[in-house]
């Protein structure tokens, strides 16, 4: 399983900053984590980028027993 990591509009919207997912790839793990957290969550993810184990990935990256993705939405500030 893969840690799943949400910060921020991310985290509000799942409710947790924290889960564990099984999949293959980053696209398995952030579908089951929709599937998990619901529409809110989906719209959120639509604008976030994502990070495994540090390093910036696309959804058909691969992942594997203990890798953490990382999810970050754009950061806005002044």
């Amino acid at each position: 399983m893969a840690r799943l990591r949400l910060f921020a509009s991310a985290r509000e919207a799942a409710g947790t900053a924290k889960a564990e997912f099984a999949g293959a790839t980053v696209g398995e793990v952030l579908d089951a984590a929709v599937a998990e957290f619901g529409d809110e969550f989906a719209g959120v993810l639509s604008t976030c980028n994502v990070w495994v184990n540090g390093d910036q990935a696309d959804r058909d990256h691969a992942v594997g027993e203990g890798d953490e993705v990382a999810v970050l939405p754009p950061v806005s500030g002044g």
